[in-house]
C-alpha cells in the first residue's frame, strides 16, 4: 500500500469520527448530559483534529492538488475554518440554547459540504 492510500485511509476515517464525535457532544449537551465535559470525550476530538490536519497536510505532499490552486480543496479549507468556529460555538456551555443549536446546525452542514468536496471534487 502506498503514502497516500495509507494517509488518505487515515484521513478519511479521522473525518467521520470527528462528525461522530461532535454529533455525539451535541447530543449529550441537548438531553442535558453536560458531564461530558469532565471526560475523555473532552480532549478525544482534539487528538483526533490533530491526526486529521496531520494527514490533511500529508496529502497535499504526496497528491497532485494544492491549496488556492484547486477551488475544491480551497473551498474545504475556508469551509474547515467556518466549521472550527461554529463547532466551538456550539459546544460553548455559556452560550445560549437557540444560539449554540444554529451553530451546531452550521457546523453540521459545513462538515457534509466538506465531505461533498472531497468526494465528488466538482472544480
Amino acid at each position: 500500500m502506498n503514502t497516500y492510500m495509507i494517509l488518505k485511509s487515515i484521513h478519511m476515517t479521522t473525518a467521520y469520527l470527528t462528525f461522530a464525535l461532535l454529533l455525539l457532544c451535541i447530543i449529550l449537551d441537548a438531553f442535558g448530559k453536560p458531564n461530558w465535559r469532565g471526560t475523555p470525550l473532552r480532549w478525544i476530538p482534539h487528538a483526533n483534529h490533530t491526526l486529521l490536519i496531520a494527514t490533511a497536510i500529508g496529502l497535499l505532499f504526496v497528491s497532485p492538488w494544492m491549496v488556492f490552486v484547486d477551488g475544491w480543496v480551497t473551498a474545504k479549507l475556508f469551509l474547515l475554518f467556518g466549521y472550527i468556529a461554529a463547532a466551538t460555538v456550539a459546544l460553548k456551555d455559556t452560550r445560549r440554547t437557540p444560539v449554540r443549536a444554529i451553530a451546531a446546525a452550521l457546523a453540521l452542514i459545513q462538515w457534509l459540504v466538506i465531505f461533498y468536496l472531497a468526494t465528488a471534487k466538482p472544480f
